[in-house]
Parts: structure tokens; sequence; C-alpha cells
């Protein structure tokens, strides 16, 4: 799988060449999965009240939803289920709110963790190469120090004479 990038809209044709060049260079990225993300989903997937709300903030967020409330809706009111100002209607919508609101904040902190989750690996990786900088920078030291011991030993002395013996 490529990665796709988003059109640009207005400009010239030497877009798409430069869109398709873009694509070219990054063809050779893998697109696998986070490993950290991938453990806290099936540590996630353990709850069945997690696997719950997940499928239930799927549904809401989509225009399936959208779609079942435009049905219902027209339905109720068309069919006359009941009279103006819809007193049943208005109720079973707000608790539907009530509830789909503590579905999004449930999802905001499903989000929140992930979040946490790969922040948490990155503060681990920024250690790790923190460590090991200070251990190139410790062996480039080392190299320095020992290139200039090699370079003081084998310091010439005037034109054609030879190096001095240790």
């Amino acid at each position: 799988m490529k990665p796709e990038l988003p059109t640009a809209v207005g400009k010239k044709n030497g877009s798409t060449k430069d869109q398709s060049a873009v694509l070219e260079r990054l063809s050779h990225l893998s697109l696998e999965p986070n490993p950290v993300l991938m453990e806290h989903a099936k540590q996630r997937a353990m709850s069945v009240q997690n696997r719950i709300a997940d499928r239930i903030t799927a549904f809401a967020g989509s225009m399936w939803f959208v779609y079942i409330h435009i049905i219902w809706f027209s339905s109720w009111i068309g069919f006359g289920v009941e009279k103006y100002p819809y007193g049943l209607l208005t109720m079973i919508v707000s608790l539907e709110a009530i509830f789909l609101s503590t579905f999004v904040m449930i999802s905001q902190n499903r989000a929140d963790a992930k979040r946490q989750v790969i922040a948490d690996q990155q503060w681990q990786t920024v250690k790790e190469e923190d460590r090991q900088n200070e251990e190139l920078l410790n062996l480039s030291n080392e190299i320095l120090k020992l290139t200039k011991a090699i370079h003081s030993s084998t310091k010439a002395g005037p034109e054609g004479a030879p190096l001095p013996k240790s």
C-alpha cells in the first residue's frame, strides 16, 4: 500500500509530476502498524466493556447512524406516531444524546490512551538515542585522543630526517 498525498487545488500540471516523484520516493517505506499500539489494542480488546464501547462509537460515528436517524425522525413525524410538540421523541432523543456524549468521552479517553502509549514509546526512544549519542561522543573523543597521540608520535623532524625511534 502506497501513501497517498492530498492533491492541491488550483496548481498547474507540474503538481502531478511532483506528487508522483514524492510518491515514488516514499513507496519503499513500509506501512506496518506500531507494535506498541498493537499491544495496546490487544489489551483493550480483552475487556468486554471496551469492545462494546468501541462498537457503539464506531457505529455512532458513521453515516449509517445519520441515515437511520433521518428515516426514524421522518417516519415518526410522517406517520403521526405522536402529536406536536413530540414529547416522547424529544425525551428519547435527549436520552440518546446523553448516552452518545458518554461514548464520545469514552472515545476521547481511548484516543488519549493511545497518544500516551505513543508518547511513552517515543520518550523511551529519545532516552535510548541520547544514551547512544553519549556513547558515540565518548568514542569520538577517544578516537580524537588516539589520532593526536599517533600524530604526535609520527611527526617527522626536519625535511627528509628519519622518523624518531621509540
